[in-house]
């Protein structure tokens, strides 16, 4: 309950609750890339100065390790199973959405943790960097195989290279990864410089973007009826799936349960921003209102309200708070 009561969720069911009377309420899109842009940069400046303080440790490389991991098996898993209920193409679209990441649930994680003063590893936000990209390039090597194997006439196989190109050179990436070597140069002097701005208005700049959030997943949910049943499914049980996996191989390599929530976060979001952006042109064969509808419309919400708080109470039940 505590955790619903945070002004940064309040605003996100405001928004859900603006956009299912459909005011007018609006924000602008480039004030809404603003705030992302902002987000992400905090987030990368926090992470390297948690890296300049603790330097690049076995447990870390672990972390990332662990991280990367996650990118594979759920996407590979998630098109396996998809593609027995659905159009080929959408599993493989579907299954890139929810093998890749939600920066911004994972930055309403960490301000949970900071609340809660929980600690936490600066480089999950690496982590997360990490995990963007894999699901991308495994849904484009889905849909090039199924375009070899159908009848003339589909669109010729997109190129790898491109795609991978895109992927390490999108901008959001870059800012975080350039955050979080600026915050390691800096140390703890950067640190104290940038306080009032990644760290005093972090709190307020994440309640405005929710707010936008909770306004998009209002206006997404509608386009995924008349959809499969399977698909309700996929987008409520999978993140929890995907969750239990993560804890899994978090206990496995004895991470500590700060960094092991976080990655349980990680494996349990899906993408609205990044990935379905770049399906619309390697795979234009699925459909963008399924992918898009399930990850913002569901998994993004539940995660927000119920995900976040449930993955790290297990978390540090299962490992420790004191870990």
């Amino acid at each position: 309950m505590q955790s619903i009561l945070d002004p940064a969720i309040l605003f996100f069911a405001f928004g859900i609750f603006a956009g299912m009377i459909k005011s007018n309420l609006d924000i602008p899109p480039q004030l809404s890339r603003f705030l992302s842009l902002y987000l992400l940069m905090a987030l990368g400046l926090k992470g390297g100065f948690a890296l300049a303080h603790s330097g690049l440790t076995p447990q870390i490389v672990s972390s990332l390790g662990c991280a990367i991991l996650l990118a594979v098996l759920v996407p590979a898993l998630g098109y396996q199973l998809l593609k027995r209920f659905i159009n080929h193409y959408d599993a493989a679209a579907i299954a890139a959405t929810y093998g890749s990441v939600s920066a911004v649930t994972f930055i309403t994680a960490v301000q949970y943790l900071e609340n809660h003063h929980l600690t936490y590893g600066g480089h999950m936000a690496a982590a997360m960097a990490l995990m963007e990209s894999p699901a991308i390039i495994m849904a484009v090597i889905f849909a090039n195989t199924l375009r070899k194997k159908s009848a003339s006439g589909s669109p010729h196989p997109t190129s790898l290279s491109k795609v991978l190109h895109e992927s390490l050179t999108d901008g959001a990436q870059l800012l975080l990864l350039g955050s979080m070597v600026v915050g390691i140069i800096s140390g703890e002097s950067g640190k104290a410089a940038m306080q009032p701005f990644s760290g005093d208005l972090f709190k307020g700049m994440l309640a405005f973007f929710l707010l936008d959030m909770g306004l998009m997943a209002a206006r997404k949910l509608p386009e995924i009826k008349g959809q499969s049943p399977w698909i309700i499914v996929y987008a409520v049980v999978t993140p929890l799936c995907h969750a239990a996996l993560a804890l899994g191989l978090a206990c496995l390599l004895k991470l500590p349960a700060g960094d092991a929530s976080l990655l349980m976060v990680l494996a349990a979001s899906a993408s609205y921003i990044a990935v379905p952006a770049v399906l619309r042109y390697t795979i234009p064969e699925a459909n963008p209102s399924l992918y898009l509808g399930m990850s913002l419309g569901i998994t993004f919400p539940l995660n927000i309200f119920l995900g976040i708080p449930l993955y790290i109470a297990i978390a540090h039940q299962v490992i420790g708070v004191g870990s």
